[in-house]
């Protein structure tokens, strides 16, 4: 039977998993799954089960609410979730992994919990809540309509009080509570100006070693972590000790409670990340930290993924001891793949335990740390749910899920092909290429230059709906990862900090110059579009150079000089740029595409969220303006305020539907001229 080409639509079809979670005994694997319902333009999550042996899954919950994060209790006699089943209210519930009904343990106000974990002994859960302004709740809003009241304003005290995909929670910070779950007591243990994160529970069960800012003005100087180790009982605290300063993240204590390690590194004026995560280790009582990474020949980031509209975005770093607390597991972002490997404790060479083209993401492990729960996908492969048997020197991979199979047994997938264009002596660019959906030697093709996010990101080997659509409508599909991209070590990602538009142009304009110059693409046919920082760069290509024949900016920055205030996270001066907005403007109207856009000649479609607040609106709406008074063709897609900063992969269906159908209208329009 014939396969067809992939269409927008078939967006509706995937089916989404992720966060396996294997029970203490390695026999099972809790995952949540996600599908689109499309009747009712929603996403449905629930949790799945799976036999590690046979491979066989069932539907866990039920629930017509979202559910996930599980965790299995340690004991391996309950898995603890959240639920929106309270609704408004988030809660987390327990169910008996023996069978039987979920019961709520939680009773929290409306707000939101980022995130738990089960005490060793099983017996509390620590978790991250954040509480709604009791102006902000589901409850006050009815109230103000039923009485006719306009909303309230928003009083503003503090320089960070909003969060792309989170909105405005002012003063309301994320603080530590932990709950009995035998007796329902809850008891909030942190109450810090600007919350707590990164938590992890001693082996003893009567401690939380947690990540926080204490210094005056923690957003002013973001990198200034410390580590805290808290008694849960008696409220005692005591500083870590003699950790270098900078960002902190992912503690995880050693079975043995002798250690914690921890994701960061010691650079305090990286303000956007263009440094390495290293792995740190410390002495639990103090007194010593090793960075494990310092003396590697190996040049790598922890909490690196590859970048696709098919999941959500995450930098998190994934760090598991091993049992007998010897070695380190931990997740590399790598050249365009995500591997796992490990290193003992104390230092020493990195065993690469995966070495696939393409992406394997850790989950969770069993209690003797034999059984890994993976993520797994590649170019030509959605993402499904694998298990990892963990070896001295390799992890072995069986697969658990194929929802996707079925799907795609119908449908022309384009696999990615690697290559490198050198842009400079001596520099070179990774870079893919895919070929358009009947492919036929001889002919000529249209081709799209995809430009990523970030800048400090990676495109990998990793399955991209909107790419495999661009090809399915008979383009020639390229995409890269230049200078300041993560994954091929810190001098490359960090070449364009503080001079954006320079190194970085350079390397796409040679991945550009090389595709127009292979005899399957059409050189008077090159189109070029990117998202956030990929939109930046394809304003500022415009604004430099014809050689493209219309373009797609998405919810993309083309002011530094607004959006230093303007955004959820506004600049701080000095750090990624010198001078400020008010009277040190050089090097960010130097380095803004707006600077530059009176040279474009490029129709450009512009896509932008009014609920973009990383990206925010005004961006979109400058670019318009400057466009329609020079006289060059645009068209301006505007989302509404329930869409954010993520729309091309967390939206709403409709609306994801929507833009898609925007993007390949654009390219038929002007290709076809």
């Amino acid at each position: 039977m014939p396969k067809r080409p992939i269409t927008a639509e078939d967006l509706l079809k995937f089916q989404f998993v992720g966060d396996p979670q294997p029970s203490p005994d390695g026999s099972r694997i809790c995952f949540t799954k996600k599908t689109i319902n499309a009747e009712k333009n929603k996403y449905e999550t629930h949790l799945w089960m799976a036999d590690t042996k046979t491979g066989s899954c069932e539907q866990f919950t039920f629930s017509e609410f979202n559910e996930g994060g599980s965790r299995w209790s340690p004991d391996g006699k309950y898995i603890a979730f959240t639920s929106g089943r309270d609704k408004p209210k988030s809660q987390i519930y327990i169910i008996p992994t023996a069978g039987g009904e979920a019961r709520k343990l939680t009773d929290l106000a409306e707000g939101a919990v980022s995130g738990f974990k089960w005490s060793p002994d099983s017996k509390k859960i620590c978790f991250a809540f954040r509480s709604n302004h009791e102006d902000w709740t589901d409850k006050a809003k009815k109230e103000r309509e039923e009485k006719g009241l306009s909303t309230p304003p928003l009083i503003v005290t503090e320089i960070w009080y909003r969060l792309d995909g989170d909105g405005y929670f002012n003063t309301q910070y994320n603080q530590l509570q932990t709950i009995d779950v035998a007796t329902g007591e809850m008891k909030e243990i942190t109450n810090e100006r600007y919350g707590a994160t990164d938590f992890d529970w001693s082996p003893d069960s009567k401690h939380i070693v947690y990540v926080v800012n204490r210094s005056p003005q923690p957003f002013d100087t973001p990198q200034l972590e410390d580590l805290i180790v808290l008694n849960t009982e008696t409220g005692a605290e005591r500083k870590i000790e003699g950790l270098p300063d900078g960002p902190k993240g992912t503690t995880v204590w050693s079975p043995d409670g002798k250690k914690i390690a921890y994701a960061g590194h010691p650079h305090v004026e990286d303000w956007w990340g263009g440094r390495n995560y290293r792995l740190y280790v410390t002495n639990s009582d103090g007194g010593g930290c090793q960075d494990l990474f310092e003396e590697l020949k190996h040049d790598f980031s922890l909490g690196v993924s590859a970048l696709s509209d098919s999941k959500e975005a995450s930098y998190s770093a994934s760090i598991e001891w091993s049992k007998d607390s010897s070695r380190i597991f931990f997740g590399v972002g790598t050249e365009g793949t995500v591997q796992i490997a490990s290193l003992p404790a104390t230092g020493g060479e990195v065993t690469w335990l995966t070495t696939v083209d393409g992406l394997v993401e850790m989950g969770g492990f069993d209690a003797e740390r034999k059984t890994v729960g993976l993520v797994v996908s590649n170019g030509a492969m959605f993402a499904e749910i694998a298990c990892g048997t963990v070896g001295i020197d390799s992890i072995e991979t069986r697969p658990i899920t194929q929802f996707n199979k079925p799907l795609f047994d119908e449908l022309e997938i384009s696999r990615p092909q690697a290559f490198s264009v050198e842009s400079e002596p001596g520099k070179k660019v990774h870079a893919w290429l895919m070929k358009p959906a009947g492919f036929q030697d001889g002919k000529k093709y249209p081709c799209i230059v995809q430009i990523h996010g970030g800048p400090h990101a990676q495109y990998g080997n990793t399955f991209f709906h909107e790419f495999q659509l661009l090809a399915a409508q008979g383009y020639v599909v390229v995409f890269s990862n230049p200078r300041g991209s993560k994954g091929y070590g810190e001098a490359h990602c960090n070449a364009i900090t503080g001079d954006w538009g320079n190194t970085d142009y350079v390397d796409f304009m040679a991945v550009a110059e090389h595709a127009k110059s292979l005899p399957f693409v059409d050189g008077a046919k090159m189109g070029v579009m990117g998202g956030s920082y990929g939109g930046y760069m394809t304003n500022w290509i415009v604004g430099h150079t014809n050689l493209f024949k219309a373009a797609i900016t998405d919810r993309s920055v083309v002011s530094l000089l607004s959006m230093a205030g303007t955004c959820d996270f506004p600049f701080v001066p000095d750090t990624e740029w010198k001078g400020n907005p008010w009277d040190e403007i050089d090097d960010l109207w130097r380095q803004s595409p707006l600077k530059y856009i009176k040279n474009c000649k490029t129709p450009t479609l512009i896509i932008h969220s009014e609920g973009d607040l990383r990206c925010p609106i005004e961006q979109g709406e400058q670019l318009f303006a400057a466009f329609k008074r020079l006289g060059v063709e645009t068209k301006f897609v505007r989302y509404p305020q329930s869409t954010t900063h993520g729309l091309s992969r967390m939206g709403p269906p409709d609306l994801r539907m929507h833009r898609l159908g925007q993007i390949v209208d654009w390219w038929k329009d002007h290709f076809s001229r």
